[in-house]
C-alpha cells in the first residue's frame, strides 16, 4: 500500500453541494463548505470557522475559551494558555472540568517535540479488586456514586507538571482567570442549569454539594450570578504554592475529612505520592499523514490507531462520506479494535500490554482480511472476555509559534461522583468505574472489560479519552482534536481524523457532522437522531447490523485546522455551545 498517496475524493452516496466561502473573523484563507448533511440532521448549515493569524483556543466554554486566549495575548505559549483554560473550566463547566479529576495532554510544540502527559487518576492505596462487589458477587453502585467512587486526583499535578516543562508565564498569572470567575461569579446560562437540573436529585443527596450548586434545594435562575467562593480560596492556595496546596495542607486535609466523612479511601498518603508521568505517544501512520495521540493508561490512542489501520486497507473516499460501505467498513474495524482494547488494555504499570502487536500493519491488515463487505461480523466472536447477562471535557490549542496542545480532562459521569468536598469546593471524580469492577460486567458506558483493568492498589484506570493532533505529509501540523463521551471518544475522534484525512471535510462541517459509534459489546451500531437516512440503515440492516438511533448527542468535538499560510481555523461542536476564539 502506499502510504504517501493523498486518495482522492469521488462522489459517493451523497452529493457534496460545495461552495467557497471566506472565513468569518478576517483571514485570506477559505475552506471549501460541505452544506447538504442527511436529511432531518439537526445542524444543516455549515458554517463558516472562526478564522485567526496568531493563536487559537477552541473549548465548551466561551470563559473558558477567553482566559487561554488572554494568556496567548499577553505573550504566553499554548501550554499556558492549556493551564488557564484547564483551571477556568473547573469553575464554569463544574460538571466536566475539574481540579478534582485527571485527564491526559497531547502536545506538539513548534520545534517538533511530541509529549503525551499522563495525569490520570490512580486508585487509593486501599483498593481492593472486588472492592464493589456485594455479598452475593453483584456489582453495586458503589463506583458511579458516593465517596467511594473516587481515584486520587491528578488535575493539579498535570496541569503543573506541563508548565514546569513547558510553560512561560508566571503561575499566578495562569490562575486568575479562574479564580476571579469563582470568586466574583459568572452569569448562570442556559446550558449550566440544565446540567444541574437533570441531576438535582442526586446533588442532593450530598449537603457539601447541594449547599453549592442547589442553594435552598434549587437550581440558581438564568441570569443570575453563581459563586463559588471555596473553591476560589482553594484556587489562590493553588496558585500561592502551587500543586503542593492541593496534595499536602489545607486542601488535602479537606479532602482526608470528607473521605472519611462519606467512607471514602482517598488518605493523606495517596495524596502526597500522587504523580504525573510523562509518556511516549501513540504516533502512527495514516495515509501518509502522522497521527499523535494519547498511549495507555489510555485506551485511546491505541484502539483508535488499530481503526485506523485496520481501515486503510479500503479506499474510505471512493465509498462516499456516510454511504453504507463507508459506515460498514468503519463498524468492522471498531468491533474489532475494541475487542483488543477490552481484553489487552490497562495500566502500563501493571500490565504487559502487546503494543507492537496491536498497532502493527501486518496485524492490522490481517484484521481487515476478515471483513466481508456483505455481511457483518459477530462481536462474540472477536470477544475475549466473559459475559454476563460522561462526564469529560476537551480543548485544543495553537499559538503564533506553531506549538498545539490537545487537552481532554474528566471527572468521568456529569458532576463526577456528586460530592463536593467541604470547604474546598471542589467536585470529586467517579473515576474507579473505569476499571473492571467484575471482568464480563459492563460498566456505566456499556464497556464490558477484562482483567488487564482490573482494580488494584495504586493503579490507573483505563480511559477512552484520545486527545490527537494530525500532522501532514509536509510535515505541518494540521489538525487538533479531542471531545468528550465515554466509551464513544475513540470513534467520534476515528470520524474526526477520517473526515479530514479522507474526505476532506471542512473543520466546520466536520464538527458538525453525525457520529456513529461502535464499541464491540453490545453489539450494536448507535447513531445520532437523523444522523443516517433511512436507505442507509435499511441497508446496514440487511447486511446484518444492529442499529440504535440514540436519543441524544454524541461527544463535544473542539477541533482546530491550520491551513498552509498558516491561517488558524476553529470550530467548537454546537452539540454543546461551545467557543473558538483567536486572535
Amino acid at each position: 500500500m502506499n502510504h504517501t498517496k493523498r486518495w482522492k475524493r469521488r462522489a459517493g452516496t451523497f452529493a457534496f453541494v460545495v461552495v467557497m466561502a471566506g472565513c468569518s473573523g478576517g483571514g485570506t484563507a477559505s475552506e471549501p463548505l460541505v452544506q447538504e448533511f442527511p436529511p432531518g440532521w439537526r445542524y444543516p448549515q455549515a458554517d463558516s470557522p472562526l478564522s485567526a493569524a496568531h493563536g487559537m483556543v477552541v473549548s465548551t466554554d466561551s470563559l473558558a475559551s477567553a482566559a487561554g486566549l488572554s494568556m496567548l495575548q499577553a505573550g504566553g505559549n499554548a501550554v499556558d494558555a492549556a493551564v488557564a483554560t484547564g483551571f477556568t473550566l473547573a469553575v464554569v463547566n463544574p460538571e466536566a472540568g475539574n481540579i478534582g479529576g485527571g485527564g491526559f495532554l497531547v502536545a506538539r510544540m513548534a520545534d517538533d517535540t511530541r509529549v503525551a502527559l499522563d495525569y490520570r487518576e490512580k486508585a487509593p492505596l486501599a483498593a481492593t479488586a472486588d472492592m464493589y462487589l456485594d455479598a452475593d458477587g453483584r456489582v453495586t453502585d458503589a463506583g458511579v456514586l458516593g465517596h467511594l467512587a473516587s481515584g486520587v486526583p491528578g488535575s493539579v499535578a498535570g496541569m503543573e507538571a506541563a508548565w514546569s516543562r513547558f510553560g512561560t508565564l508566571p503561575w499566578a498569572d495562569l490562575l486568575e482567570p479562574a479564580i476571579r470567575l469563582a470568586r466574583d461569579g459568572f452569569v448562570i446560562a442556559p446550558r449550566h442549569l440544565s446540567s444541574v437540573g437533570a441531576r438535582a436529585e442526586l446533588l442532593l443527596r450530598f449537603p457539601s454539594t447541594a449547599a453549592v450548586f442547589l442553594p435552598g434545594g434549587e437550581p440558581p435562575q438564568i441570569g443570575s450570578v453563581f459563586r463559588q467562593p471555596d473553591l476560589a480560596r482553594a484556587l489562590q492556595s493553588i496558585a500561592d504554592e502551587g500543586a503542593a496546596a492541593f496534595y499536602a495542607g489545607w486542601i488535602a486535609d479537606s479532602t482526608v475529612a470528607e473521605m472519611d466523612r462519606g467512607g471514602g479511601l482517598i488518605t493523606h498518603e495517596d495524596l502526597a505520592s500522587y504523580d504525573a508521568v510523562w509518556r511516549d505517544p501513540v504516533v502512527l501512520d495514516y495515509r501518509g499523514h502522522e497521527v499523535i495521540t494519547m498511549p495507555p493508561p489510555s485506551s485511546g490512542g491505541v484502539t483508535m490507531g488499530q481503526i485506523l489501520n485496520i481501515v486503510e486497507s479500503f479506499d474510505l473516499a471512493s465509498m462516499g462520506w456516510l454511504s453504507a460501505d463507508h459506515v460498514h467498513v468503519a463498524v468492522e474495524g471498531m468491533r474489532r479494535a475494541y475487542a483488543d482494547r477490552n481484553y489487552f488494555l490497562g495500566d502500563p504499570d501493571f500490565v504487559e500490554i502487546p503494543m507492537g502487536r496491536l498497532l502493527s500493519q501486518a496485524y492490522a491488515d490481517s484484521l481487515a482480511g476478515t471483513i466481508d463487505m456483505r455481511l457483518a461480523s459477530d462481536s462474540r466472536a472477536f470477544n475475549r472476555v466473559p459475559e454476563e447477562s460522561t462526564q469529560t471535557t476537551h480543548y485544543s490549542i495553537v499559538d503564533r509559534e506553531g506549538n498545539a496542545v490537545a487537552v481532554t480532562t474528566t471527572i468521568n459521569s456529569w458532576f463526577g461522583s456528586k460530592v463536593v468536598v467541604r470547604g474546598a469546593g471542589y467536585l470529586l471524580n467517579n473515576e474507579m468505574d473505569d476499571f473492571t469492577s467484575k471482568p464480563g460486567v459492563p460498566n456505566q458506558f456499556g464497556l464490558v472489560q477484562g482483567e488487564a483493568n482490573a482494580i488494584a492498589p495504586g493503579k490507573r484506570m483505563l480511559s477512552a479519552m484520545t486527545p490527537t493532533i494530525v500532522v501532514g505529509p509536509e510535515g505541518r501540523t494540521e489538525l487538533v482534536t479531542g471531545t468528550p463521551g465515554g466509551a464513544t471518544i475513540i470513534t467520534t475522534i476515528f470520524q474526526a481524523v477520517t473526515n479530514h484525512v479522507d474526505f476532506g471535510l471542512p473543520v466546520r462541517a466536520s464538527v458538525d457532522a453525525p457520529r456513529f459509534h461502535h464499541q464491540h459489546l453490545p453489539d450494536l451500531l448507535r447513531y445520532e437522531p437523523s444522523g443516517l437516512p433511512p436507505a442507509i440503515v435499511q441497508e446496514l440492516q440487511r447486511r446484518g447490523h444492529v442499529l440504535e438511533e440514540r436519543t441524544g448527542i454524541s461527544g463535544d468535538v473542539q477541533s482546530i485546522h491550520v491551513l498552509e499560510d498558516g491561517t488558524l481555523l476553529g470550530a467548537a461542536d454546537r452539540r454543546r455551545g461551545g467557543q473558538a476564539l483567536g486572535y
